[in-house]
């Protein structure tokens, strides 16, 4: 897998998608608070993986929270954190299956890098990218040439 590179001064608009989903489908969008980390972490653990969950509780080591939550009345459906494994790095970042397609991910995607963008940073790292596609499509993230060796590397993964 490789990295992609965004540009932080192009980000698009996604305010009017945020109020279209709260007012159909009852959704906000928001940073998690202290005592809301073992919640979430467990929701990462439980929906993706233990590695995910490991770096959503880094996320909670920063104020405010280097993480951002969709969710409907008290069920998460969606997050994305950042700078929980390296600086100016998005991600992890997941929306529950049931809940694709409505644009979660877009929203948490860019507000998630605006709090980058709010840092100071004019471009960010996606690390490990899966769906290339998606994130050129989105927010024109370009892959970054040779970045298949990174941070990622030599990952130790929790066995199953």
């Amino acid at each position: 897998m490789q990295d992609m590179l965004v540009r932080l001064l192009d980000l698009p608009d996604v305010t009017s998608e945020e109020k279209k989903l709260a007012n159909e489908e009852e959704v906000i969008f928001r940073r998690p608070i202290a005592p809301e980390r073992s919640i979430m972490v467990e929701w990462v653990r439980d929906n993706f993986s233990k590695n995910w969950a490991d770096e959503t509780e880094v996320a909670f080591s920063n104020t405010p929270v280097h993480c951002f939550v969709a969710q409907r009345n008290q069920s998460i459906l969606g997050f994305a954190c950042f700078e929980s494994t390296a600086k100016n790095f998005f991600g992890p970042t997941g929306v529950l299956e049931t809940e694709q397609g409505k644009g979660l991910g877009k929203i948490l995607l860019v507000k998630a890098l605006q709090a980058l963008k709010d840092m100071g940073y004019t471009y960010a790292i996606i690390g490990g990218v899966g769906p290339f596609e998606y994130y050129q499509k989105v927010v024109d993230a370009r892959i970054i040439e040779n970045s298949e060796k990174s941070v990622y590397q030599n990952l130790l993964k929790h066995k199953k």
